[in-house]
């Protein structure tokens, strides 16, 4: 628990700026510890660190809205901007468990650099009062780029026996659906541009969220809340197929995920958890009619998209933490599926399926769930560790080959990115 008395005074000035394309975005930002949040037309990057907030356990995303309350109140913001991200803005990332070894951190950056649908703005946030106008940064030049290849098709025993023994709990009745994941690990040079990978991404899944926060990266299609200017969305995915190499196949495999049972029945059970988290503390909760298929460049994904009004004052951090973990990537019942899969899993998630994003001064947010992603180690004997995550819904007669198959589609976003 971050002592909240001990929490500094910030000053924080922004100013427009001229037109900034979002593709430069990431030049901005350190090669080694970039900070980024970028998606299509807008994004934002964040360069130092004025302020490194911790925490662990199972009050985790409590203990950081309460500090970040305490901290926005105190500040001193100056923002003729006036829109959500501008002004002070922290990047958070949180664990997925109770129980991780892994901690949850909230980052406010010395400069922010941010792009929104042709507006440019520059943040400069300090603990001391600002007596000169916020200036963009200087650019920074792509560096070296070795990569790394990451086995996503090597034989997976421990997977697959997970997928079994997640498999007889169903059928057991103990569960009605598990979300099973793998991970695979490689190492790139320390002395790696690390902006290279964001690059790949950002460019590539543009209806996705390319983030980077104390180095866990990635590129997620699944948002978790978005609280901006009195309107919350969700975004929820259950249910995928992998892209085919023709258009014919390709539509095939959409249509079968569109018809298939099994797959709507998960979905349902996913989209109802969102609902129930949300429901005490939005009014005017809608959600598309039917679920409808995503199409991102590795799979279809199974979505509905969900729209309310806040009704208790909450910020998008405490709607973030009333909506985690949610069925889709832990599943149904929640807490028993929770536990189960520290019994199969024979690793801790740390941060993969956790909740990463930004929130800023008012309590507006975007917060999507960590999937598609890797988390880097800090720089050892030259190298810095990459451990990459995939996983999938178990349910009633799910066959351990398809599963794995399915988490190689999911893991390819990361290995193309991290290829040399």
């Amino acid at each position: 628990m971050v002592n909240l008395g001990s929490l500094p005074r910030l000053f924080a000035v922004t100013r427009p700026h001229s037109a900034l394309a979002v593709s430069d975005l990431l030049r901005y930002t350190s090669p080694e510890h970039p900070l980024a949040w970028i998606r299509d037309d807008r994004g934002c990057v964040g360069i130092g660190e004025v302020v490194r907030l911790e925490f662990q356990g199972e009050d985790r995303f409590a203990d950081a809205s309460k500090a970040w309350r305490a901290l926005s109140a105190n500040a001193t913001i100056d923002d003729p901007v006036g829109i959500p991200g501008s002004g002070l803005i922290a990047f958070g990332t949180f664990a997925f468990d109770d129980r991780s070894s892994a901690r949850s951190v909230l980052i406010v950056p010395r400069t922010v650099v941010s792009v929104h649908e042709g507006r440019a703005w520059v943040t400069e946030i300090s603990t001391e009062a600002l007596t000169a106008e916020p200036e963009l940064p200087a650019r920074l030049d792509q560096g070296t780029w070795r990569g790394t290849e990451l086995a996503t098709h090597a034989p997976d025993e421990a997977y697959l026996a997970g997928v079994r023994g997640a498999t007889e709990l169903i059928e057991r009745g103990e569960l009605e659906k598990i979300v099973m994941a793998r991970r695979i690990t490689g190492s790139v040079d320390a002395s790696d541009d690390v902006r290279v990978p964001l690059a790949r991404l950002a460019e590539r899944y543009t209806d996705c969220w390319t983030y980077a926060v104390d180095g866990m990266m990635g590129a997620s299609p699944e948002t978790l809340v978005r609280q901006t200017d009195g309107k919350i969305t969700a975004r929820v995915l259950a249910g995928t197929r992998g892209r085919r190499p023709t258009p014919e196949a390709d539509l095939r495999e959409r249509d079968e995920l569109l018809g298939n049972a099994k797959e709507q029945h998960e979905h349902a059970f996913a989209v109802q958890s969102v609902i129930t988290a949300l429901a005490p503390h939005v009014q005017q909760l809608r959600t598309s009619e039917q679920p409808f298929a995503l199409q991102l460049p590795n799979v279809w994904h199974l979505a509905t998209d969900l729209e309310a009004a806040p009704s208790d004052g909450g910020s998008s951090l405490e709607l973030t933490a009333a909506l985690h973990p949610t069925a889709a990537v832990a599943g149904t019942p929640t807490h028993e599926a929770i536990e189960a899969i520290s019994r199969l899993e024979p690793f801790d998630r740390e941060r993969y399926a956790g909740a990463i994003g930004w929130i800023d001064a008012q309590g507006d947010g975007e917060w999507v769930i960590a999937l598609r992603c890797a988390q880097l180690g800090k720089p050892a004997r030259g190298e810095r560790s990459v451990t990459a995550y995939a996983g999938g819904g178990i349910v009633a007669g799910s066959d351990p080959a398809h599963e794995l198959r399915e988490t190689v589609s999911k893991f390819r976003p990361i290995a193309e990115a991290f290829a040399r």
